[in-house]
């Protein structure tokens, strides 16, 4: 997939809100390596922006800390490749800021798509969503922290995406893994 294509393609990362183990509604810590990770697979896989979405200004914070380190800091010096990847990350204290942010650069609303190693009803499959992509539709595609997205995020989407599937019975892979596996069966160069 060439990149004018896949930077139709935006990934939000939602720490709240999210649920806890338990289904309550909380909002999650960031951590260092989510950015990092996910910045440096949406970079290699063409995607347009990185949102990361946290109402808690410490939480901002960090993440503000993070991206000046890398971005403009003693980090942008150190290690470009770093700097390039990090560039990606948008800030936002909402959901619903991504979606006016993203309508903003796009000229129309992206298209929601939800993701959940519990999803019991999917609507969308990965050749469905790289379909999408392709032409040239501008697609949000929303991960969760913590144990994943609260359902009001989840039904206000309007695509879930089927789960990944691994090999028995296990299935909680850390939300990096699962943007990583993602971004490939979408965007991945397939030639």
């Amino acid at each position: 997939m060439n990149d004018s294509c896949a930077a139709n393609l935006t990934v939000a990362l939602v720490h709240h809100p999210v649920v806890d183990k338990n289904g309550d509604a909380i909002a999650a810590a960031v951590t260092s390596l989510d950015l990092h990770d996910i910045a440096r697979a949406s970079r290699t896989y063409g995607v347009g922006a990185f949102y990361v979405v946290t109402p808690l200004a410490d939480q901002q914070a960090l993440v503000r800390q993070i991206i000046d380190h890398w971005v403009t800091g003693t980090g942008a010096k150190y290690n470009p490749h770093r700097r390039a990847a990090l560039e990606l990350i948008r800030l936002m204290p909402s959901l619903a800021d991504v979606l006016d942010d993203v309508a903003a650069m796009a000229g129309e609303r992206p298209r929601v798509v939800v993701t959940s190693a519990g999803m019991e009803k999917s609507d969308l499959s990965y050749a469905g969503l790289g379909e999408m992509v392709r032409n040239r539709c501008p697609v949000l595609l929303v991960f969760g922290t913590a144990w994943g997205l609260a359902r009001e995020v989840m039904d206000a989407a309007d695509y879930r995406l089927a789960p990944i599937n691994g090999r028995g019975d296990y299935n909680h892979l850390a939300v990096r893994s699962a943007v990583s596996i993602i971004l490939d069966r979408v965007a991945g160069d397939r030639g």
